[in-house]
């Protein structure tokens, strides 16, 4: 299957910025990767999506030169959207994504996530499901979404994500050891990983 990758990136990061200063974008504050070394979170979120996925999409807002810099530096097509929901940017990629096997939705501010976790996830896969990474008895992500999930996902609005469709289609349980796929960096003190 041919998966292709969506990294969210257009939420405005409220709690972030109420802590850090209106004009800190979380998605390029400094951040210490698994590798030790220190690049700007969807830098570390870009370097970590699978080699094997060839086709990347990011979608984010328009005012966001920095972190559209980095999308094109990593290989990804972008999609600038005025919507902060993620309902409504994973409706649009799919929608402007076209005919594609299935899609692998990754947070832009999850810098921890492991490529291999992401690479079960997508093993996981099948047609008409989904594939979610567990961790500790907990739903985490990136979520994989089968190609028979593509209406589901463009009929997405709002805020609300592809959590909605669990209910419509198999649910593949990926068990992982990887605390990365439940840490998000919601506030600055996210961006110190300590593993569960």
């Amino acid at each position: 299957m041919t998966i292709t990758a969506i990294v969210l990136a257009a939420g405005q990061g409220s709690r972030f910025r109420a802590e850090a200063g209106a004009d800190q974008d979380k998605l390029l504050a400094d951040c210490v990767g698994l590798d030790g070394v220190t690049r700007p979170v969807i830098e570390q979120v870009l370097r970590h999506l699978p080699a094997g996925v060839v086709r990347r999409w990011l979608v984010t807002s328009p005012e966001r030169s920095g972190v559209i810099r980095l999308a094109g530096a990593y290989n990804c097509e972008v999609l600038l959207l005025d919507s902060a929901g993620m309902g409504d940017s994973i409706a649009a990629a799919v929608a402007a994504i076209g005919p594609a096997d299935g899609w692998l939705v990754v947070l832009g501010d999850m810098p921890f996530v492991r490529p291999s976790s992401m690479e079960r996830v997508i093993e996981g896969l099948e047609e008409g499901g989904i594939s979610v990474p567990m961790y500790g008895g907990q739903y985490g992500h990136p979520v994989g979404f089968g190609r028979a999930l593509g209406p589901g996902l463009t009929a997405l609005s709002g805020d609300r994500g592809g959590r909605s469709l669990f209910a419509q289609a198999p649910v593949s349980e990926v068990l992982v050891e990887d605390p990365g796929v439940l840490w998000d960096v919601d506030v600055p003190q996210s961006l110190n990983f300590k593993p569960i």
